[in-house]
Order: C-alpha cells, then structure tokens, then sequence
C-alpha cells in the first residue's frame, strides 16, 4: 500500500511538472508573435544633398479666357523654355480678301445685217449707241421663252437711266404672222416692251450672230461701252448675273 502510495504522487508530482513546462512554452510563443517587427530603415540623404520636391505647375492668369490664356506645360516643356519667354500668340489662317468676279470680254460684237427698219427710236445702228451700256436680245413676240425673260428686262430697264444704258430687241421672226409690222407693234404694247426694236425679218442678224447649225430664242447679249461682249446667254435664267453685269459696267467705264 506505502508503495502505491508513492507510486501514486510520484506520478503526480511529475504530471505537474509536465504541465507547467507546458504553460510556459505558450506564453514564448504568444509573446513571439505579439512581439511588433522591425521597420525596414531609410537612408537619410547625404551630406549635402536634399530630397526633391514636386514641380509647381506654372499659376494661370487671371480671368484670361479663349486664346489668352496660358496653356499648361509638363516639367519637360518648362524645362526646355526659358522662364522669361513670352507666351506664343497662336495665329489663325490668312483671311483672303474679297476680289470681284472678272467680266468676261468676248471681243467685238458682229455687225446687224439686213435689219429692215427700227420701231419705238430714232436709233439706225448699234453703232449709233457707243458710250453706253447695251442690253442685245434675239426675240420673237410669240416665243414663250422670249415672253418669261420680260419682266427681269423690263425692271432692269426702268432702274437706269438712258444716259447708261438703252436695249434693243433684235425681233427675228419665227412664223410669219410674227414678220407683221403692225402685229410686232402690237405685241409690243402688250407684253410692256418700250426698248427700240430693230426688224430682222429675214433673221439674217439672227444667223450672223449665232454662227453654227442652231440658233436661239432667246438670246441676250451685253455690250459694254466700247461694244465688246461682256455677257451671252441663251434662254432663260441668270437674271442676277445679267443684272450685275450691266450694273457693274454701268458703275466702272474701265471695265
């Protein structure tokens, strides 16, 4: 039984002693990883030397708005330009300047041929009307094409004076009731034409002026002062080239 016994707190004595090395063992380790780990050190600059600091950004001028104002630079372009350099003054492209559409000039205007007579004017010829401006139309009175171009002519009449500018109808039949005096006469009145009329009743003038396998109704022609051609269209239309053109002969006799 006293062996036991001995047995008994020898065995418990070395118990305690297992446990209390155990304790002990936890608390190293708790304390090991509790413990805080060791910043990695800086190097201090050496000895004369200093740590950079950013670049400012170059200030912006005050209330500059659209091509006054200072554009933003990186380090490298502020590097590149010497601090006293004036700010570049961005330029636009060249602003051409207005130049007038050129008149063309054809040259001298044929002659009229086998003209049988004038209506509404003393006027014989062309020739007669040197110094002005002169409006030419090939026409008929029952051409309906003809009929369409009246009232720009007959606007473009009245705006100047006869001092500048005078028409003459070139009236070239194309049937014969067209050929009648008295019908043209007629025709005149009621269409609103007050220009003199030569009498083409052969269209001899008509063909001589339109040299070629075709010839038009209507056809209208601008002289200048000199008689040269300045203008010719056939047909309708191009009533503000035909308007500017007399006016602007009318405004620069050296055109």
């Amino acid at each position: 039984m006293t062996r036991l016994l001995a047995v008994a707190a020898l065995l418990l004595v070395i118990g305690l002693v297992v446990v209390a090395v155990r304790a002990q063992r936890t608390g190293e380790d708790s304390v090991a990883l509790a413990a805080p780990t060791t910043p990695t050190p800086v190097p201090s600059p050496a000895a004369g030397q200093t740590t950079a600091s950013p670049t400012p950004a170059p200030p912006t001028q005050a209330g500059a708005t659209g091509t006054d104002a200072v554009p933003s630079t990186t380090p490298e372009a502020a590097d590149a330009q010497p601090p006293d350099a004036p700010a570049t003054t961005p330029t636009g492209p060249p602003i051409a300047s207005a130049i007038a559409n050129p008149i063309a000039n054809e040259g001298p205007h044929p002659d009229l041929r086998d003209i049988d007579g004038w209506l509404q004017s003393d006027v014989s010829s062309l020739e007669e009307l040197r110094g002005k401006v002169v409006v030419v139309e090939f026409w008929t009175f029952g051409c309906i094409n003809c009929q369409r171009t009246l009232p720009n002519l007959i606007d473009l009449y009245g705006a100047h004076s006869r001092d500048d500018l005078e028409f003459v109808g070139i009236h070239s039949p194309e049937f014969a009731h067209e050929a009648d005096v008295d019908n043209i006469v007629a025709a005149a009145a009621d269409l609103g034409v007050t220009w003199p009329i030569a009498l083409d009743t052969n269209k001899r003038s008509f063909h001589h002026w339109q040299e070629g396998t075709t010839a038009y109704w209507p056809r209208t022609y601008v002289l200048d002062r000199d008689g040269n051609i300045r203008f010719d269209h056939i047909g309708e239309g191009r009533y503000d080239e035909l308007n500017e053109t007399v006016a602007r002969l009318i405004a620069d006799p050296a055109l």
